[in-house]
């Protein structure tokens, strides 16, 4: 039976914290006791039906451990643009020798069964990210080969949960990124309608994701018309080129300065700042934050930071005329006009989406339903989705989405 000298891993020594693979190891140093085999296995299984993790199970987990688990080689990676030392190299190479009979033989040349040899989870889901790093895997022959296929994978996704998750909020206790688990977002090509606008969201970012210059961006516009869906998108579509999210709510406008320490940490990486419904009362004083960080602050935004607002106001800082008259009073009136506008005026690239025409909802609605493969016939989508259209609250995208999930849902009654 054969025993991998896992206790002999150097730059990759971090995965022996992972509980699972702790049992494997007690297994490995104690094989008479086959109850510590079936404890690893019953514990791996879970973890093959909660990862949907399919076929040769011992070699698919460590390798989505090597993926989530941060070591000294790929954080090298990520503060040199992707070049390591040649002594760092080598010893990397060693562990990939040392875990080759995990890449390269069934888990039962290891254990006593073969449970794990070629498992079929319940349901099947497999990430880009691990798709990546197994397909590379499966052509490596030789320990300098698996070292490579790691090195395109820690190059092009990073480690740990920058690797694995698309979107982020920030954890104000630990002040930290936090991964969002069910990030949900639309592709690009199912936000119908305002084509020029989203030429200008992706002609920004894809400058943004060239080192090229690239301004922050804020959608303003009609409600429900696909701001915040357009900015969601962009990690969906633009993940692999290392795209990432991060969602802050305007209560934490106070921690952008650690916000913004922590992201210059991953310079391989690009990160949309996502400040959503943003709007400010003329007693909120946070904006002054969101001021500071877009230019003017003592300290430089990171390069790998871009941030992006969405609002139904042009003007941020609310305004009434109640202020004008009292400001008739102050001094310089002008100075305090300045300042409600001030902050629009910081994102170099504004972009407008409108409540769509009649041609563009039935256009949302038909694409929609046609997914679900409904067709509905010209006149009785104009009847119905004017009827809906009188009973809510106009003509946006969001309006014809809830048209959408009710005929659907009274269809299939």
């Amino acid at each position: 039976m054969l025993k991998p000298r896992l206790q002999e891993l150097c730059v990759c020594r971090p995965i022996l914290d992972d509980a699972h693979i702790r049992d494997f190891l007690e297994f490995l140093e104690n094989p008479e006791d086959a109850s510590r085999a079936y404890a690893f296995a019953a514990g791996l299984i879970e973890k093959a039906e909660s990862l949907g993790l399919a076929g040769n199970i011992l070699r698919a987990y460590f390798l989505h451990v090597l993926a989530r688990t941060e070591n000294t080689f790929a954080r090298t990676l990520e503060q040199t643009a992707g070049s390591a030392g040649k002594s760092l190299r080598r010893a990397f190479v060693r562990d990939m020798e040392l875990l080759s009979d995990i890449f390269h033989e069934p888990p039962s040349a290891m254990l006593p069964f073969d449970l794990l040899d070629d498992y079929e989870p319940t349901k099947r889901r497999t990430s880009e990210t691990l798709s990546f790093l197994h397909e590379r895997m499966e052509q490596a022959t030789s320990a300098e080969d698996a070292a490579n296929a790691l090195l395109a994978f820690y190059q092009r996704y990073g480690c740990g949960e920058i690797s694995s998750y698309k979107a982020f909020s920030w954890n104000e206790k630990e002040h930290r990124l936090q991964g969002v688990e069910h990030f949900e977002a639309l592709p690009l090509a199912d936000i119908i309608g305002y084509d020029r606008q989203k030429k200008q969201l992706t002609d920004n970012t894809e400058a943004f994701l060239a080192g090229r210059p690239a301004n922050n961006v804020l959608l303003i516009g009609a409600r429900g018309t696909g701001k915040s869906s357009s900015v969601k998108a962009l990690a969906h579509e633009y993940y692999g080129k290392g795209l990432r999210l991060v969602q802050l709510a305007k209560s934490q406008l106070g921690e952008l300065p650690r916000i913004l320490a922590a992201l210059r940490k991953f310079p391989s990486k690009r990160f949309i700042l996502f400040l959503d419904d943003l709007s400010f009362e003329e007693f909120e004083t946070e904006y002054k934050y969101l001021k500071s960080a877009i230019e003017g602050g003592v300290e430089a935004r990171p390069k790998n930071v871009l941030i992006c607002a969405t609002s139904n106001r042009r003007h941020l800082i609310k305004e009434s005329w109640r202020d004008r008259d009292q400001a008739q009073d102050e001094l310089y009136r002008q100075d305090s006009m300045n300042e409600t506008i001030s902050l629009s005026d910081r994102f170099g690239l504004i972009i407008t989406f409108l409540a769509p025409d009649q041609e563009q909802y039935h256009a949302i609605i038909s694409h929609y339903l046609e997914k679900e493969g409904v067709r509905l016939a010209p006149e009785e989508l104009r009847v119905l989705a004017h009827r809906w259209e009188l009973e809510h609250s106009g003509r946006s995208g969001r309006t014809a989405q809830q048209f959408v999930l009710h005929y659907l849902g009274q269809m299939r009654k």
